[in-house]
């Protein structure tokens, strides 16, 4: 009897199914502070949670802040996010302890959704052209930071790049994803041939629409695409409701095997304009109710970070935390010293440099 007893258990611990496993957390809680040493240069002060004076990136650690994002431009104007002032920045980032997370724009000025400008060196160059600057670049970057003792552990490999990259040869026409697709594995190759182990990740704007989710990654996954990370920008202002991201986390994560992160996202803590640029974000409440003031920034970058924990996601990244209202560090490559910020507002550091007390990145 006691043998069947036993043999009954056994059986009943195979089939009753095991309860659902915990979210294994946020892994990349990240922060992008590509403006940082512009605004260091030009005498930025911050101050932690306890109103003392202390460096940027402690303070963001302080926060939990454990991975850093950086851009990097070909041969920006300004002399900032090159590659020369990306391999200082990084020494400062390890030596803290952070990792690194290199976003190549490969432009000299911005990259987004509604631009992708060849960098001025490149110009005139066709597909087979692009994958060798690509490669080189890549590899370039990757290897001086290697040497430095500073190698990324993960790399953009393009920014936002919903309908391609390097236009016009890599711009996505009649949904035509090899060209793309090609520069994509350019910049793989090159990442995995300086240090395997660095992730690789594709990174566009559609967190909002699981529909052009659907049509990027289904058309760079069958013109042979290879990365590592799927990721996403998510501003709620834009890209709509916590629900509907956590329905395309969810789906991408499945539908393409891959691991998502949150590359972008951040909200207002206040409507004040600190400068003379107006701000992209004016409105007191721009996302359910949530009103712009700390508690209510803190409020809505914990609930992105909720959703994209439960929903299986790596990690998520706050865009520019660190950007305040610094006389001459302007959002224009062309004219770093009078183009001003539009985005101080949504800084997780007020305009006298205090970090705000209630926002944390939570595991």
């Amino acid at each position: 009897m006691r043998s069947v007893l036993a043999i009954v258990a056994v059986l009943a611990a195979i089939l009753t199914p095991a309860p659902a496993s915990a979210s294994p957390g946020l892994s990349m809680r990240g922060a992008d502070v590509s403006t940082l040493p512009r605004a260091l240069d030009l005498g930025a002060k911050f101050y932690d949670f306890r109103g003392k004076r202390d460096n940027a990136y402690d303070i963001l650690k302080q926060a939990g802040v454990n991975y850093a994002r950086l851009r990097i431009w070909n041969d920006p104007t300004s002399g900032y996010s090159n590659k020369a002032q990306v391999l200082e920045q990084a020494r400062a980032i390890k030596s803290k302890g952070l990792k690194l997370l290199i976003d190549f724009h490969y432009s000299d000025t911005w990259a987004d959704p509604g631009k992708q400008f060849t960098p001025a060196a490149w110009e005139g160059h066709d597909l087979a052209r692009l994958r060798k600057d690509v490669y080189d670049y890549t590899y370039d970057v990757c290897t001086s930071l290697k040497r430095q003792g500073t190698t990324p552990d993960s790399v953009q490999v393009g920014n936002e790049i919903n309908v391609g990259m390097l236009w016009p040869v890599g711009y996505i026409s009649n949904s035509d994803f090899g060209p793309v697709s090609q520069l994509l594995n350019a910049g793989y190759d090159a990442t995995k041939a300086c240090n395997r182990s660095t992730k690789v990740l594709v990174h566009t704007a559609l967190a909002g629409n699981i529909d052009a989710a659907h049509w990027f990654y289904d058309g760079i996954t069958a013109a042979g695409a290879k990365w590592d990370i799927t990721a996403l920008s998510y501003y709620c202002m834009w890209h709509g409701s916590l629900a509907n991201l956590s329905t395309v986390i969810t789906d991408v994560r499945g539908r393409y095997g891959k691991p998502v992160v949150i590359a972008e996202t951040a909200y207002p803590y206040t409507t004040e304009n600190f400068d003379h640029l107006e701000n992209i974000i004016l409105s007191p409440a721009p996302c359910d109710g949530i009103p712009a003031t700390r508690k209510g920034q803190a409020q809505q970058f914990a609930d992105v970070q909720d959703t994209a924990r439960a929903a299986g996601a790596l990690g998520v990244f706050y865009w520019e935390p660190t950007w305040t209202a610094v006389d001459g560090n302007g959002w224009d490559t062309e004219d770093i010293e009078n183009s001003g910020n539009a985005w101080e507002n949504m800084a997780t550091f007020d305009d006298d440099g205090r970090i705000n007390p209630y926002i944390r990145w939570e595991k």
